[in-house]
């Protein structure tokens, strides 16, 4: 759910700027070339390769983050009271993302806006807690 929310919020936001497949073009770049060619990112046309290269590094980490965030809601129905623990570890993790991304691929966010990154964290734990919820309808978090 995540993976497929970030990347239909990222397909919606390139197409409307008139550049499809743009972001996953950057990312994949950034990843699989070292940043070679991000001097200048609004000049770096979208490359079929980069994108599907990039799409399955994003698919398989997204499920390995999947995987173990969907064992939280099991355990804090077995323990209400780690449900405030895994809200903040949410919350940590989504701003460390964005933190990592200025970081360690500072290139990156020459092409892209921060806001747009954060935008699209936020509708991908967004989806990601409407699945939960779904799944565990009486989950209940105590402090």
């Amino acid at each position: 759910m995540g993976a497929a929310t970030i990347a239909v919020w990222f397909l919606a936001v390139d197409s409307i700027k008139g550049r499809p497949f743009y972001t996953p073009s950057v990312l994949g770049t950034a990843l699989f070339r070292g940043g070679t060619g991000l001097e200048h990112p609004q000049a770096l046309a979208p490359n079929f390769e980069m994108v599907v290269s990039f799409t399955w590094v994003h698919v398989l980490a997204f499920l390995l983050i999947g995987v173990a965030a969907s064992r939280l809601p099991e355990l804090v129905e077995l323990h209400p009271s780690f449900g405030f623990g895994v809200v903040l570890l949410f919350v940590f993790f989504e701003f460390g993302v964005l933190l990592a991304s200025m970081v360690f691929a500072e290139p990156v966010l020459h092409g892209l806006t921060w806001s747009e990154v954060l935008g699209g964290d936020l509708l991908a734990a967004t989806g990601m807690a409407a699945v939960f919820w779904r799944r565990h309808p009486r989950l209940a978090i105590q402090p």
